[in-house]
Order: structure tokens, then sequence, then C-alpha cells
């Protein structure tokens, strides 16, 4: 009995100290961007949001609102993904999607997420947790490649665009390498694909198309929500370009961004790469485009970090 009690209590401790370890990574990294970002330092960026009048209580209220929405609209999504085989509250939903977030966010192009919310789930539905997220994340990225294709065609047709790759950090390639071949390594040892390939097969097959329609309005409203939240802190910091010409440019960098590999936590890097080579075809100065990045950075990632950091602390393993 005194050995059940103490392997419990070792079993106790250590969970903490993985919630810790990951609250305290996540946020090492969210200082880390803001402190040592030789693109546009702290100070820079505090320097102009000060000098900037458009900055009202009233118009701060209203773009972080619209950061509300965007993740409103995501934890409704995966609500109505999960609801395929288990019903959960909104209150449920929310604490999966903020505690996957956060525990993510330190890691390849968001890989962390899957497992994260797998975790919330009894082993035998995992792998269907894993395959409903992935299915959530493609509608995200069919709206992403369908308005950014139309948005660089249109881009294109418009600027002579030469993007240079050499603006990517050399630790973007390696990661996303180690990645894909990590996966190579895993599928070719442990999985026969013709078994997977069916399991893929039968889970597609059990999707509706009602389903399918709901996961990309959600991912739709979604795409327009943080699109004009952009638009709007460009009017904020006093640039005079129409909703049209920012959507132009705005989705084209979405799918630069999003088909290049990147950690998630430099993620900001990247898309102020792109978005800083973009919009200087409307000579719009650099600084206030990162300043924006930045600030779209800190309201849809880092904020909700913070919340979801208090869901990891409460996590606990679900009984088989």
């Amino acid at each position: 009995m005194y050995a059940k009690a103490l392997t419990y209590k070792s079993h106790s401790v250590l969970i903490y100290l993985v919630k810790i370890s990951i609250i305290a990574f996540s946020f090492y990294f969210i200082y880390s961007k803001l402190a040592d970002n030789d693109e546009l330092s702290f100070s820079q960026f505090w320097t102009i949001l000060n000098s900037e009048t458009g900055f009202s209580l009233q118009s701060l209220l209203l773009i972080t609102v619209l950061s509300c929405l965007n993740w409103f609209f995501e934890i409704l999504k995966w609500k109505y993904l999960v609801s395929t085989f288990k019903r959960i509250s909104l209150k449920r939903a929310t604490e999966q999607t903020l505690g996957a977030h956060t525990a993510s966010l330190f890691t390849p192009n968001r890989i962390g997420d899957y497992g994260a919310k797998a975790l919330y789930f009894p082993s035998n539905l995992r792998a269907k947790i894993m395959g409903l997220n992935g299915l959530g994340n493609f509608a995200q990225m069919c709206v992403t490649t369908f308005f950014g294709s139309l948005g660089l065609l249109f881009f294109s047709s418009t600027f002579p665009i030469h993007f240079d790759y050499k603006t990517l950090h050399w630790s973007q390639y390696l990661i996303f390498g180690l990645l894909v071949t990590a996966l190579i390594v895993l599928a070719k040892t442990y999985l026969k694909p013709e078994t997977w390939l069916l399991k893929i097969k039968r889970f597609l097959s059990a999707i509706s198309l009602s389903l399918l329609m709901k996961t990309l309005l959600f991912s739709t409203l979604r795409y327009f929500i943080f699109s004009f939240q952009f638009y709007l802190l460009l009017q904020l910091f006093q640039v005079d370009l129409s909703y049209l010409n920012t959507m132009m440019a705005l989705s084209s960098m979405y799918l630069l961004a999003s088909i290049l590999p990147s950690v998630f936590v430099f993620d900001v890097i990247l898309k102020g790469s792109i978005a800083v080579y973009l919009f200087s075809f409307f000579d719009i100065n650099g600084t206030i485009i990162l300043s924006c990045i930045t600030l779209m950075w800190i309201l849809n990632v880092v904020l909700p970090s913070f919340f979801g950091s208090y869901f990891v602390m409460r996590f606990k393993l679900p009984k088989s």
C-alpha cells in the first residue's frame, strides 16, 4: 500500500513538472521573440505605439474583441468536430483548444497541437481525435490557399514579385527537415501503407457533408476576422490603403507563410519578412508593417496562451 501511494505521488509530481515545463518553454519563447527581435526591437515597437494618435481605448478594445471572435469560431469548430462521436460543452472545447494552443506554441508548425488535444481523450479515441484535428487544420489551409491564390494571382499580375528565400531563418529549414525525416522513419518502421491508407479511407467516409461545410464556414469566418483585424491596425497606424489592396497583399502573405516551413513561435518573423516585402510595393513603412504583425501575434497567439496556461495546469489525464 505504501509503495502504491509513493508511486502515485511520484506520478503526480512528474505530471506537475511536465505542466510547468510546457508553460515555462512557451513563455520563454514569447519573451525571446519580443526581446530579441532583430527586425523590430521592443523599444521601437513601444515607441511607435505611443507616437500613433489613432490608438485609443475603444480601438484597442475593438481589435481585442476581434481576437476573441477569432478564437471563438476556432473553439466552435473544434466542438462541432468532436461532436461527431462525443458531445462536449463549449467550456470543455475552450479548455482543450486553448490548452493545446499553449502546449504547441514552441513546436514546429504547431505539430504538438495534435498530441495535446488527443491527451484529453481516452487512448482508444486518440487516433480519431488526431484525424478530426487534422480535418480542422486542413479546412483552414484550404481557405488560406483559396483566397491566397486569388490574392497572389492579382498581386503578381500588378507587381513583379521576386521572393527572397534567404530571408528565412536557417533553423526553419533544419527543423522542418528533421521533422519530415522523423515522420518518414516512423511510418516505415511502425506503419504498413495498406493499413493506414485503409484507416484514412474509413475515417473520411465517416465525415458527413454537413460537418465538412460547417468546418469550412468556421474557417472562412476566422480568415475574414483576422484579415479585417490587420486592415483595422493599418488604419490605426494612419496608413492610407484600400481594403481590396490590403486583402490582396495580406492573402498573398498568409499563403506564402503557410507553405514555408516554420516553427510556430518564429511564425511572426516569417510573416513579417514576407509582409514587409509585399507591402513595400505600396510604399508603406516596413516598421509599421512589422508593428502590425507583432500586434497580431500578441493578440492572437500570446494572449490566448496566457489563458491556455491556466488550462494546462488544470489538465488531468482521462480515465480509460
